[in-house]
């Protein structure tokens, strides 16, 4: 009776550290989800920037 028991045990304990693990991945992956989420909206105001000094340039060249 003690090996079942232990099979038992073993078992449970297998699922509790996958289950652990399984959340540990879910935390990071949002995190890195949001990180992604902060980058695109960085590059997308780093080129309204550009644009506008690209425009702001090309005005001034025309004008010379």
């Amino acid at each position: 009776m003690f090996w079942p028991m232990f099979a038992v045990a073993v078992g449970f304990l297998g699922l509790a550290v996958l289950g652990v693990l399984a959340v540990r991945v879910f935390v990071e992956a949002r995190r890195l989800g949001q990180q992604v989420a902060q980058a695109a909206s960085r590059i997308g105001t780093a080129a309204e920037d550009l644009e506008r000094a690209a425009v702001s340039v090309a005005r001034s060249a025309d004008t010379l």
